[in-house]
């Protein structure tokens, strides 16, 4: 009979294609990792994995067999998770992947107030770019994704608006926007900007934004490209230049009066926000009870609070 352990080890092996990364991930040292996989490619009669030195990548019979064993260990979840709560308690492990923004600053107060109601549940929230928080939902690395877009897999994944994220123009608090005058779209290609990555979701709302004003994105003048909205308020902050970020991830800076919030005519830049699961699988008695609390109406004050912090 196949070892749970055993296949457990084998599934981060394969993700990581590197035995040093995945015995980091499972605490395990390289040689017990090795001989885990070894063990299981003895059972089976078939090699597994190609190896060159510690980097690792899947034979045939690996891509076979890896949805196989991530789709036993989400059944294992699902039926200890099961037995629990036939005995009234709700108890197992969440694993949550998102975006930065959302990760840092909505699911914390989410999650705590989760464990306040289950204390014995554990939440792990996973920050990533979009696509890789899809990918980890569809692999079953992830119970549930949080994203800013509607990536298309047909009827696998259930997306349900989770909030809406404003976009605003900052500044440093001695830049001569910040006197209280609302700019015009035209000016913006006046001034140095600090801009988030091509992939980023707020990139893609500003990028459609300009456009609704004949503007290409092209044209504005970046001094600086982070892939961090954090670091972008930082920046901002040290008078690199202006940038428009999550209203969210300026929210300390704005508080501290370090950024300043500059209007824009006629530019109002939001983006929503889902909360994605993958309903190609069952839906175990944890994920079901976190999807309620989050959806749930007597919990849309403490949303909304996460939201405005």
């Amino acid at each position: 009979m196949l070892n749970i352990h055993e296949l457990n080890v084998f599934i981060e092996a394969a993700l990581a294609q590197n035995l040093s990364v995945a015995a980091r991930r499972l605490y395990l040292s390289q040689p017990a990792v090795s001989l885990h996989i070894s063990n299981l490619e003895k059972q089976l009669g078939l090699e597994l994995f190609r190896r060159n030195g510690r980097s690792i990548q899947l034979s045939a019979a690996g891509q076979a067999l890896l949805p196989l064993a991530q789709e036993a260990m989400r059944q294992v979840k699902h039926i200890e998770e099961t037995m629990w709560s036939l005995k009234g308690v709700l108890i197992g492990e969440l694993s949550i992947a998102c975006s930065t923004t959302v990760g840092k600053y909505v699911l914390p107060r989410l999650v705590a107030g989760f464990r306040r109601k289950y204390p014995d549940v554990r939440v792990t929230v996973n920050i990533m770019s979009r696509r890789a928080a899809i990918d980890w939902l569809l692999s079953c690395r992830a119970d549930m994704a949080v994203v800013s877009a509607r990536l298309n897999h047909g009827a696998e994944l259930e997306y349900r608006d989770f909030l809406e994220d404003d976009i605003i123009l900052i500044a440093p608090p001695d830049h001569p926007w910040a006197d209280g005058r609302t700019v015009v779209p035209a000016d913006l290609l006046t001034v140095p900007f600090i801009l988030r990555e091509s992939t980023a979701g707020s990139y893609e709302v500003l990028l459609e934004g300009l456009n609704q004003h004949g503007l290409d994105i092209g044209q504005l003048p970046v001094a600086l490209t982070l892939a961090n909205a954090e670091a972008i308020e930082m920046s901002v902050e040290a008078g690199i230049g202006v940038a428009f970020v999550s209203r969210m991830a300026a929210s300390r800076g704005l508080a501290l009066g370090k950024v300043v919030h500059v209007p824009v005519a006629d530019m109002s830049l939001t983006r929503r926000i889902y909360m994605v699961r993958n309903v190609r699988h069952a839906i175990t008695p944890l994920e079901q009870a976190f999807w309620e609390f989050v959806f749930a109406e007597e919990h849309e004050e403490l949303r909304q609070l996460s939201y405005a912090v």
